[in-house]
């Protein structure tokens, strides 16, 4: 009789059995795209069944009884057909995606920003090496997804080459790129209108004026990215790299992989696309400065206290995404050319269609999501649940800081099964948005607490989809490393956060430092 294997034979730890439950649980789960066809299905057969019943509970935008419309009617059925092109494309967070996908894939495919992340590791000093591989991994959201391919093997490369140990590098890496996905540091990034689409959505199931500011977690985003460096830093330094004295690295030393320097012609692209960058900011900055800049929003659009460049109603409030294009879009051409890695505009064309045929899943589900959230909306059933789900929060009388709490957490519990960020807040913020709305409390704060959530338990669940590659970077380095050894080094990177960025934005409430531009704490804003 053949004996057990070594794996199969061990008793398997309290966290090993979690991560295989959680494991078996969201491969079950169908693909988010089929996921939201689903719900939109189950949204149409819910709104059937209540579409006769008369509730009690107050519309607050019309002051009468909600009722609830049948999305299985005749009309409701014929109008879905015909508006369905037109929600798709009237679905504001695709967009968005797709025009700074299109700057941010030019600067990825010419080497720029390759280039950027590896000069700025290079000449960093060895005793900064760890918040200086943070920042940096924080700094790669502007670029989606160039963090965990490109960032996270680099931290196990610069810290094999200093000395150190290479899971170390790979964990602090992982930790800003994944653990700090929604802190920005100083550059808004794709995410920020993306979300703020969203929530703007949700929002209007209650007050169809409601105006998001796609900058409206910025300043809290920004001051979270020092928390995450500061975090990753003593996690790393102080936890994590002890415990992994113990770990021998035995990766074939032919075969690691290492950090060219940059040659001659990388040099000289990167200086002048820095440079551009430069001037075209100082130059944008110029036009903003005139009280007569077209910039700024008109006097009658600028509430009392007002900045009439930071309110909604702005025109470079509106041109958030097409500055994001613009930014990457030029350094990445000009190092491009300077560099050789581009000969013609066919090659700068050719990286935004490359860039646009890694969109394809995206628009998939976006597709989905739009008809959902318009069966959803148009059904009445998140106003229904907000009012109904406000009145019984009020009646629990707990504390808004709790409330909050629990918002955070239960994030953090879906992003153990769903790791898309949009995915998730469009699942969630039909539902939470305007719940707490209906508590006082502003969509700008809800966004900021799924946010939090949405990050602290990314780096445990390997149903992230770069969990499995951030695996094999282990491996390289220590061939015996697997799952498990990558949960063990991340739990203190995730209980630290947990902790420590949700106490972050209670200070940030307590205090009533703004969350970003036009954001308030409370709704209706006062």
């Amino acid at each position: 009789m053949s004996q057990p294997s070594p794996d199969t034979a061990a008793p398997r730890g309290a966290i090993a059995r979690f991560l295989d439950t959680v494991e078996r649980v969201g491969n079950k789960l169908p693909d988010p795209a089929m996921l939201f066809l689903l719900l939109m299905l189950a949204v149409w057969a819910l709104s059937w069944a209540l579409s006769g019943v008369d509730f009690q509970a107050i519309d607050p935008r019309s002051g009468t009884p909600i009722q609830v419309v049948n999305q299985l009617s005749g009309e409701s059925l014929t109008a879905f057909m015909a508006n369905m092109v037109r929600v798709f494309l009237g679905f504001a967070p695709l967009g968005v995606v797709l025009v700074a996908m299109l700057g941010l894939g030019v600067a990825e495919h010419t080497g720029f920003i390759n280039a950027a992340l590896r000069r700025v590791l290079s000449v960093t000093p060895k005793q900064l090496l760890t918040p200086a591989l943070v920042a940096v991994a924080v700094l790669s959201h502007v670029a989606v997804d160039a963090g965990y391919v490109l960032v996270i093997p680099l931290g196990g490369v610069i810290f094999y080459a200093a000395g150190r140990h290479p899971l170390a590098g790979i964990a602090a890496a992982f930790c800003g790129v994944s653990g700090g996905f929604s802190a920005t540091l100083l550059v808004p990034s794709s995410l920020d209108p993306l979300l703020a689409g969203f929530t703007q959505e949700a929002g209007r199931i209650l007050d169809p004026a409601l105006i998001v500011n796609p900058l409206n977690n910025w300043i809290f985003t920004s001051a979270s990215s020092l928390l995450i460096i500061a975090i990753g830093w003593f996690v790393t330094d102080r936890i994590v790299e002890p415990r992994l004295k113990r770990t021998v690295v035995d990766g074939d030393p032919a075969n690691l992989p290492k950090m060219d320097e940059l040659n001659a012609a990388e040099k000289r692209g990167l200086l002048w696309a820095v440079i551009a960058m430069l001037v075209a900011a100082a130059l944008f900055a110029l036009t903003l400065m005139p009280e007569t800049s077209p910039w700024r929003a008109p006097a009658e659009a600028v509430p009392d206290g007002s900045h009439p460049l930071l309110v909604a109603a702005a025109p470079v409030m509106q041109s958030i995404v097409a500055l994001i294009f613009v930014l990457f879009l030029l350094p990445g051409v000009v190092y491009g050319y300077i560099a050789g890695t581009v000969k013609t505009h066919r090659d700068i064309i050719a990286a935004m269609t490359k860039s646009m045929s890694g969109m394809g899943y995206y628009i998939v589900i976006a597709f989905f999501i739009a008809q959902f959230l318009a069966g959803f909306n148009g059904s009445g059933l998140g106003t229904l649940l907000a009012v109904e789900g406000a009145d019984f929060l009020k009646g629990l009388g707990l504390p808004m800081w709790l409330t909050i709490i629990g918002l955070i957490l239960m994030t953090g519990v879906v992003n153990l099964f769903i790791g898309s960020a949009s995915a998730k807040w469009a699942l969630l913020a039909p539902i939470m948005v305007p719940l707490m709305m209906q508590l006082g409390v502003s969509p700008d704060l809800t966004q900021a607490a799924y946010r939090v959530g949405d990050s602290m338990t990314t780096i445990l669940t390997p149903l992230m989809p770069y969990f499995p590659l951030i695996v094999v970077f282990c491996q390289r380095y220590v061939t015996s490393a697997g799952i498990g050894t990558l949960v063990s080094i991340m739990i203190p990177y995730s209980i630290a956060l947990s902790i420590l960025w949700t106490l972050f934005l209670l200070a940030f409430w307590g205090l009533g430092i703004p969350l970003g531009v036009g954001a308030s704490y409370v709704y209706p804003a006062g």
